[in-house]
């Protein structure tokens, strides 16, 4: 029996196969294949973007003891009051948003679920969605699964790496249920204005579309940025909600807890689907949480690990004729791909896209970084390589120069 022709066609039927693979999925296959091929040669990682340090002792330790709470073991279904109490007060605090615990908050298992839920709330079969690109693809690939159309907003060097609105045809924007924004942004690294924000308000009202930002990254601002929500923006509320995460902010990535927030009735529908999806994240992780949440230093001190990294990358590469500057929040680095790299032996080999460029990187340097041919091809690399101390970094940083040194781009 062939069991590939009983598969439903939004994975492909019968032809359903590892050729689609998820994207970050394909890179940690390529990082095995190349640890294979050489064992003895470190790669220097700057691929996946999960933080590369420990959630801080004092949330372990209080995981430790809300782990042996028999209270602690039961469905956390909707999430508990106290984490939500905590979440009201980090929004006020870091980002100047009022929230009732209640109405406006609801917990998550980790961004990547809420993004992969919100379609259900929203979207019927023929609806528009509207999504940027380059992006993380699981809300648009959620969309297409319940036969929903994506509307991608390119997103280019010369807008800062910001959609325009205004290029969104009428029709389209007549009949879109969503448009789903990620800022601070993966991979570009880009920042929404406060100026953007209002015009995307404002635009969300006059077109009768929700609005939802992916604002996983929010909290990690460099050289004195304010960390900035949606959710500031006068009569957002109205319109919009924002997903937000302790993966990224607080080194929690594999404890899997976040959040949606903002309008009442999208958040009352979260909660309905999230109800027939999850049972909610053990309660012993929502209480290590409020832990987190009570100390942002937490995160303010792991921004500043970010920029320094950030600017020694971005002036390494910049040594060797590239385009790199630093981003404003998060933690990549994204530039525009090499055409062609040219050895010192004289030869030169040419990539027709960004993912040819990557692989080179992988087979012959031992860089890993990942590959965007969405829009313009480009190169995103990850401040989050292993490197336990400074001293660490510092090594890093000479293997990575020493490695590209006999090298010449053309771009």
């Amino acid at each position: 029996m062939d069991f590939k022709k009983l598969f439903a066609e939004r994975i492909g039927g019968p032809s359903f196969g590892f050729d689609k693979a998820y994207k970050m999925e394909k890179i940690k296959e390529a990082k095995r294949r190349a640890l294979q091929r050489f064992p003895e040669r470190r790669l220097l990682d700057m691929g996946i973007g999960e933080p590369d340090e420990m959630a801080d002792k004092r949330v372990v330790d209080v995981l430790y003891k809300a782990a042996q709470k028999k209270e602690n073991r039961v469905y956390a279904d909707n999430g508990s009051a106290p984490f939500r109490e905590a979440v009201v007060k980090y929004m006020n605090d870091i980002y100047g948003v009022s929230l009732d615990p209640q109405r406006e908050i609801v917990h998550c298992i980790g961004a990547k679920s809420a993004l992969s839920y919100l379609p259900l709330c929203f979207v019927n079969p023929g609806d528009i969605v509207g999504t940027t690109k380059p992006g993380y693809p699981i809300l648009a690939q959620h969309v297409r699964f319940l036969g929903g159309e994506v509307f991608e907003l390119p997103l280019l060097a010369e807008h800062h790496y910001l959609p325009d609105l205004d290029s969104i045809p009428r029709d389209v924007a007549r009949k879109m249920k969503l448009l789903s924004l990620n800022y601070p942004n993966n991979p570009t690294g880009a920042v929404a204005t406060f100026s953007f924000f209002e015009k995307a308000v404002e635009w969300a009202h006059r077109h009768e579309v929700t609005l939802i930002n992916d604002a996983a990254y929010a909290a990690l601002v460099h050289d004195g940025q304010k960390p900035l929500s949606l959710l500031s923006i006068e009569g957002a509320k109205n319109i919009a909600i924002e997903i937000h995460s302790m993966s990224k902010a607080f080194n929690m990535t594999g404890w899997r807890l976040g959040w949606v927030c903002g309008q009442e009735d999208a958040v009352k529908a979260f909660s309905f689907v999230k109800n027939y999806c999850d049972s909610g994240q053990f309660l012993a992780i929502q209480e290590a949480a409020c832990e987190a949440l009570s100390h942002p230093e937490i995160t303010r001190q792991t921004a500043k690990k970010y920029t320094r990294r950030m600017d020694a990358i971005a002036s390494i590469w910049s040594e060797k004729s590239w385009n790199v500057t630093p981003s404003k929040a998060g933690f990549f680095l994204y530039a525009a791909a090499p055409r062609s790299v040219c050895g010192t032996d004289g030869q030169s080999v040419d990539f027709a896209t960004a993912e040819e460029s990557a692989i080179w990187f992988l087979e012959t340097l031992g860089i890993i970084c990942v590959p965007w041919d969405d829009v313009e091809p480009a190169l995103r690399f990850s401040m989050t390589f292993d490197a336990a101390s400074f001293d660490e970094e510092t090594l890093f940083y000479e293997e990575l120069h020493r490695r590209i040194a006999p090298y010449r781009f053309s771009f």
